[in-house]
């Protein structure tokens, strides 16, 4: 999925020439600590609530507060998981979609990506969660799908954590079966280490309302 599919219809940009005040309400409106700026129709930055509360002045023209904004922005083309990183790494409630010729699209913003990640198959569908853990150099999908399979069940969605503190990583799988002794006892007898196993009926029951939580703080 790339950008210009995430793109938040509901969010319009703000213009150089209002206020600070109008930004911060819009803010409020749409829950979002940042929203794009726009200059004759051009992209010139995204400002941000703490930003503007730090001037004291929200009368202001966005223009007579600020002589430069930061831009950052993903391309129309960029795939989702560039999209998440960026926002990650800049802790950004939007960010901003622009094509090659740096034209402004739209903006992404956080609540609209959790709300699609929410309601991917994986995440919706029955299943267990197995959460192993390896030194980086033995990981290896195929062998762990192999081993998945060889219990008559399939991973639905994996991803992986690491840490600079150590040279292990963790891999998280989503599996379509909700018992998954058969499969621990198989991981085990190839010398995987199981670091958390979420399976059986109180987690189905418990994964159900944590979704619907999940659903009805979005939608707020």
């Amino acid at each position: 999925m790339r950008a210009i599919d995430l793109i938040t219809e509901e969010i319009p940009p703000l213009t150089h020439s209002d206020t600070g005040e109008k930004a911060l309400n819009w803010m409020e409106e749409f829950k979002l600590s940042h929203l794009p700026v726009l200059k004759s129709g051009q992209f010139v930055g995204l400002v941000s609530e703490t930003e503007i509360l730090d001037k004291m002045d929200p009368e202001k023209t966005l223009d007579e507060l600020f002589q430069h904004l930061p831009r950052p922005y993903v391309l129309e083309s960029d795939h989702i998981y560039q999209v998440i990183s960026r926002i990650s790494e800049l802790k950004l409630s939007v960010i901003p979609v622009l094509n090659e010729n740096e034209k402004y699209l739209g903006c992404v913003s956080v609540q609209n990506l959790m709300l699609l990640i929410a309601n991917t198959g994986s995440i919706k569908e029955n299943g267990g969660v197995l959460v192993l853990e390896m030194a980086a150099s033995d990981y290896s999908m195929a062998e762990i799908g192999q081993i998945v399979e060889s219990n008559d069940a399939k991973i639905l969605s994996s991803y992986i954590m690491s840490s600079e503190k150590s040279t292990n990583i963790e891999v998280t799988l989503k599996i379509n079966n909700i018992e998954l002794d058969r499969i621990i006892r198989t991981f085990e007898r190839y010398n995987y280490i199981i670091k958390a196993s979420y399976q059986k009926g109180k987690f189905e029951d418990d994964m159900q309302f944590r979704y619907d939580a999940l659903m009805n703080y979005l939608k707020l």
